[in-house]
Order: C-alpha cells, then structure tokens, then sequence
C-alpha cells in the first residue's frame, strides 16, 4: 500500500521524495526504515546512482553484496538485479539519480518482493 501527497510517496516499507524530474534524468530522496528493504529488482530503460547520506545499506547488486555507508555510492547499471536493504536500527537514507529514457515506476520488474508486489 503506498499513500502519495505531490511529490512524497509514503509505504511500509519507507517513503521516497521525488526531487527533480526532468525529460534526462530523476532525482529521489529515499529513506528505508529499520528492517525493511526493497524489492529485487530491474529496469530495462533506466540505470540509477545511488549516494548513502544516512545510515548503513546492504546492497545485493547482481547476485554480490555490498554494504555502503554516508558518503559512499554505487551504480546500478540498465537491465541488471539490485536491492537496497536496511539491517539497522536507524533509518537509512540515500539520494537515488536516474539517468537513462524512461522514469515511470512501471519500469520496475520485480524479481522477488517481501510485500508481495507485481
């Protein structure tokens, strides 16, 4: 179940904030709450860069896990598996920057998803 107000979208598993979007790119700010992550999986018209600005994420990037911290970035390229985690108590935060000839959210192909969306 996801709620929307302009441009925050809100869900159990955490919120995003769409910052800018353009016909060349979008920008969202996503906060994942303690114990949650998003679904596995890809884009087939987007690549995204994702910058950690608070908290500790376990990515699974193709099949390989990596944990970032503030700072700290990782890039998703057109096409291939990922998944944003947080094992933490505090919420993790991260700025997502989509590049690529699509940015609808019906671009998303969920591999698996503990919220059991399509």
């Amino acid at each position: 179940m996801t709620s929307k107000s302009n441009n925050q979208h809100t869900t159990v598993w955490g919120k995003w904030d769409v910052l800018l979007e353009t016909k060349y790119c979008k920008v969202k700010k996503i906060t994942v709450n303690p114990n949650h992550r998003l679904s596995y999986q890809t884009h087939q018209k987007r690549q995204e860069q994702w910058t950690i600005v608070q908290g500790t994420a376990t990515i699974i990037l193709n099949d390989k896990k990596h944990l970032l911290t503030v700072g700290e970035s990782i890039f998703i390229p057109k096409q291939t598996p990922h998944r944003i985690g947080n094992t933490t108590e505090i919420p993790l935060i991260f700025i997502e920057v989509q590049t690529g000839s699509y940015f609808g959210e019906d671009d998303i192909i969920r591999l698996e998803d503990d919220y059991n969306r399509q």
